[in-house]
């Protein structure tokens, strides 16, 4: 039971403005290992102190936050309550879904349904749902909206009957921004302010790019809308305290470079250094000479190097940024305030001493990073831009894998002719056929997107043009990209280049880029060209942009402009001109290049505090097409059984009250032989959906056209349709099979089908599956789907080499065992093929630390690690799952 906070005597007042407020001191704990704790640390400390209660958190956890230096290395665990969730509608929809079929639950097993309800305030963006139908013209944003809405009408109207049936749920509704944008510029409060209490704001998303809001000094990571729905109603989160790297920047950014080349740098250097499950905590001179748009690009790719967090502290930037972006005046007074008595403000005039971190500190001299791009597989592979021609013509002959196409010797100057609009063009290896400035990593940097603007017009006072059968568009953070864009006067020339504004939402990066046109599809696909797109987001895996695009480059927004007016990222640009001027003339990028003091100066005379509050009031008020959305009343959703939008889930509907005892895994089959780097965009439903898939069978026989399809994304809310798109990625390579694809072998059978197919007809006879990984499985965005989609198929163990941090607790949250190797081990070095069957014995009494017996039919044992991590991952395995554990506690 909950007892009185034993931390009581260390709440003091502290008095802003005349109002007077409470918060909990940390100096007062009288404890100097509070001084060498990382800043990061320390918002988790607070957390501990003012929420315990010996019971959710207890006095002993605020002891080994305490000794972080010595527990960071243990592995332990700690409770932490976020102050706060943040949702997108891809991952916000299937939450809302989940949360009303536990309402139903709750009333059929006798319980109150009001009882399922958030219990901290949760903030719903609607920005994954807009696609580039239409691109380059004056009228791209009113259509790709108007199409939006036609296709998504069940899902929003779903979602507004969530925002009134749930309490503290507040919905951004679409053509507002993107997620984390809005976080940065509206809905971060820095500093909660509760029933009088001050404490750090703190966040978890349902999106893994929530790091974002680390820029800000707001601690914040990725989650699964499982472990979402679970802070949603009143848990605290388990984790294992992390170990923190230190990494001290120093220098200034050269003229030539952007954030976007900061953070491609950064990206490979930790990806290399290795920080899975770890914060990294930047500090150092160097970071007083980066904006907080900077430092937020940075925080934002933390998935892309592996950290749970990318953290900034907080300091003399971040106050002026929320003055900036119009904030309240008195909100920021004891911001300030209490953070400067809590020792979270950080300063860099020698007085304060560098926290202790783990390990070696990492370094950068800011001076030293080069214009750089990322590709054209992994956003960790960086090119520098000097060597882009010779990097990507390596490529093309490189074998087939990250870094390689495998393109035959006389294949390599193939040629594929088509007219577009009346006119003849030419593509081949390398046209860039998609250029997009795109997603939250830069569209909400002023200094990179202003760039690409004073880009755009200097190329058009040179009269360049881009090539009308590229694929360009534009789609920002937030409104007052626009608005500053306009005062800057250089929307003009990004409409001249075909950069017209498509619409506020992710699009590209989430592989809603729309289609080609036909004839550039086709001569992609006639003469087998590796076509380019250029986008300034942050994920670039195969399959994930367009189909059609093999190549794919994370680049600054001004670079996206100078490839889209190249055509072609097989181009040297400081030997190769970039186009001709109206008089022939040969002009190169950097006769157009702008640079960083000319576009800071642009910066600061156009962004002004007036333009947030206008934006954002709009906001609050919604937009036209949403408040004339009629959307059901109730606090129970009526479930509609013909919808093929949003569908009730069987996650809860055969639940009992009671415990039912872990089943044992025996003679299952392999659904699919996996190697490295298997990511959530391989796993979860992405992008479009196929006409030849299992999930188009399915809507073909409720009577939808494939003309209305719409994408996995916008149909989460159905599991019906998200099982059938489990695994469906044409990149999708299972060793059960020849080629890439969404298919596996039905072993018992000898047939190759689709994998749920095979994984149906599986569950028909009875049989459990499993699936077989290597290194890194699950890397990539937090997908809810990711886990459930695999449940929904009847697997009930992964056996890998290893696992990306959300996504191990994704499965776990579903049910499913996650196991690893041992070091050295794998499915190849034990001579596994998949085809056989396996028998994994666990131990009656689960605990920490515990390894699995696996027997395979052909005579093969071995031990793997149960990666149960902690206390409460076990109890959730052993409910089945996150959500049914939360449900049993709520009904008793």
């Amino acid at each position: 039971m909950e007892s009185a906070n034993p931390f009581g005597h260390v709440k003091k007042d502290i008095t802003v403005d005349g109002q007077t407020y409470h918060y909990y001191s940390l100096p007062d704990l009288g404890d100097e290992r509070i001084q060498t704790l990382p800043f990061s640390i320390r918002v988790l400390l607070e957390s501990a102190v003012r929420n315990c209660d010996e019971f959710n958190v207890k006095k002993a956890d605020v002891e080994t936050i305490l000794s972080w230096k010595e527990s960071s290395e243990q592995d332990l665990e700690i409770p932490f309550k976020p102050a706060r969730v943040i949702l997108q509608d891809f991952t916000g929809v299937p939450a809302v879904v989940d949360l009303a079929a536990m309402r139903d639950a709750m009333t059929r097993l006798g319980g109150d349904a009001q009882k399922i309800n958030p219990l901290c305030p949760v903030d719903l963006v609607i920005d994954h749902s807009v696609q580039v139908d239409v691109a380059a013209t004056q009228d791209a944003r009113e259509k790709n909206e108007e199409l939006e809405f036609s296709r998504n009408q069940e899902r929003f109207a779903f979602l507004k009957w969530g925002q009134s049936a749930f309490d503290n749920f507040l919905i951004v509704p679409p053509g507002s921004g993107i997620v984390h944008q809005v976080n940065l510029e509206y809905l971060a409060r820095v500093v909660f302010k509760t029933d009088g209490v001050l404490y750090p704001d703190s966040v978890v998303g349902t999106d893994s790019h929530t790091t974002m809001i680390n820029g800000l000094g707001v601690v914040g990571w990725g989650v699964g809308g499982i472990e979402a729905e679970s802070v949603m109603l009143g848990q605290t989160i388990s984790m294992v305290l992390p170990k923190v790297v230190g990494f001290r920047l120093t220098g200034t950014v050269n003229p030539g470079t952007t954030a976007t080349d900061i953070v491609l740098t950064l990206t490979q250097l930790l990806r290399k250094r290795g920080v899975v499950g770890q914060f990294v905590e930047f500090f150092g001179p160097g970071c007083t000479s980066l904006t907080l748009a900077d430092r937020a690009t940075i925080a934002n790719m933390a998935p892309e190097y592996g950290a749970t967090m990318g953290y900034f502290p907080i300091d003399e930037q971040t106050i002026e940024f929320l003055k900036m972006t119009g904030r309240d005046s008195h909100n920021i007074a004891f911001t300030e305030a209490y953070l400067k008595a809590q020792g979270l403000y950080r300063t860099y005039d020698g007085t304060q001493p560098d926290p202790y971190y783990s390990g070696a500190i990492m370094e950068l001299d800011l001076t030293s990073v080069k214009p750089c791009l990322a590709g054209p597989k992994r956003p960790h592979d960086r090119v520098e831009l000097s060597n882009m021609k010779a990097d990507f013509n390596s490529c093309l002959r490189n074998p087939v894998g990250f870094k390689g196409y495998n393109i035959a010797e006389d294949k390599l100057a193939s040629t594929s002719k088509f007219t577009f609009n009346g006119a003849e063009y030419e593509l081949s290896h390398g046209s860039v056929v998609i250029a997009a400035i795109t997603s939250c990593t830069n569209t909400s940097n002023p200094d990179v997107m202003l760039a690409a603007g004073v880009l755009a017009k200097n190329a058009v006072a040179k009269g360049l043009k881009v090539k009308p059968y590229i694929k360009t568009s534009l789609s920002p953070g937030s409104g007052v990209v626009t608005r500053y864009f306009e005062l800057a006067g250089v929307t003009p020339y990004l409409d001249q280049l075909g950069f017209t504004l498509a619409g506020y939402g992710c699009m590209t990066c989430i592989g809603n880029s729309g289609e080609l046109h036909d004839a550039v599809s086709e001569a992609i696909t006639k003469e087998d060209i590796v076509a380019s797109a250029v986008l300034s987001g942050n994920r670039n895996f195969e399959g994930r942009v367009h189909p059609l695009t093999r190549a794919n480059y994370l680049a600054s927004p001004p670079l996206v402009v100078a490839y889209a007016l190249a055509g072609t990222t097989n181009i040297d640009f400081e030997t190769e001109p970039i186009g001709q001027d109206a008089e022939g003339n040969n002009v190169f990028l950097r006769d157009i290049w702008p640079s960083r003091d000319e576009v800071q100066k642009i910066t600061n005379s156009v962004i002004k505090p007036e333009m947030f509050k206008e934006i954002y009031t709009k906001i609050a008020q919604g937009t036209e097409r949403w408040n004339n959305l009629v959307a059901p009343s109730g606090k129970t959703f009526q479930w509609d059984e013909s919808s093929t939008y949003i569908h009730n889930p069987p996650f809860f509907q055969t639940m009992t009250k009671e415990v039912q005892p872990v089943a044992s895994i025996s003679n299952a089959f392999v659904l699919c032989n996996f190697g490295d780097s298997i990511t959530t965009d391989h796993i979860s439903p992405a992008g479009n959906i196929s006409k030849t898939s299992p999930a188009a069978k399915f809507l073909n026989g409720k009577g939808v056209q494939a003309k209305d399809f719409n994408s996995y994304g916008a149909r989460r809310g159905n599991d019906e349709i998200m099982a059938r798109g489990t695994f469906a990625n044409v990149r999708l390579v299972n060793k059960l099979v020849d080629k890439p694809g969404p298919k596996t072998l039905h072993v018992p059978s000898g047939e190759v089908l689709e994998i749920f197919d095979a994984s149906a007809k599986y569950i028909q006879e009875g049989q459990a599956t499993i699936i077989l990984a290597g290194q890194e499985y699950g890397s990539g965005s937090s997908r809810d789907w990711a886990a459930k989609g695999p449940y929904l198929l009847g697997v009930k163990a992964v056996i890998a080499q290893s696992y990306e941090r959300i996504h191990r607790s994704n499965l776990i949250g579903m049910g499913i065992l996650p196991l690893q190797f041992k070091a050295g081990e794998s499915a190849d070095s034990l001579g596994l093929k998949g085809t056989e069957t396996f028998t994994i014995s666990t131990p009656d009494e689960l605990s920490l630390g515990q390894e699995a017996t696996v027997i395979s039919s052909n005579g093969v044992a071995f031990t793997a690690r149960i990666r149960l991590d902690t206390q409460p991952e076990i109890t959730y395995y052993k409910n089945g799952g996150i959500l049914p554990y939360v449900l049993r506690k709520l009904l008793a």
